[in-house]
């Protein structure tokens, strides 16, 4: 018997994850709608990649120099990646133009 919702632990849940393209498709372009964008001031990041763990659209790449950035063209600017980084290093910004 299957248990309630409220139940469940994470701890429970079967070992497997699904990783897909960011926005799930190339061909699916979502960021032309962004109202805000992430910045990452490169001098303060620690390269930790938390940002990465937390975008909901995989929208975080990491660069040569081995820091985060966003893929503009799949980022929505929700703006979890600025919420959740430890060391504040990502700011949102209006999107312009």
């Amino acid at each position: 018997m299957a248990k309630p919702m409220e139940e469940i632990r994470w701890q429970d849940l079967e070992i497997g994850a699904a990783v897909s393209e960011p926005g799930c498709s190339r061909e699916y372009k979502t960021g032309s709608w962004r109202s805000m964008r992430p910045v990452v001031d490169k001098s303060q990041c620690i390269r930790c990649g938390v940002c990465w763990l937390y975008c909901p659209d995989m929208a975080i790449d990491r660069s040569e120099e081995g820091h985060f950035q966003a893929d503009l063209e799949y980022c929505k600017g929700c703006g979890i990646c600025a919420r959740e980084c430890p060391v504040g290093c990502i700011t949102m910004e209006i999107e312009e133009g």
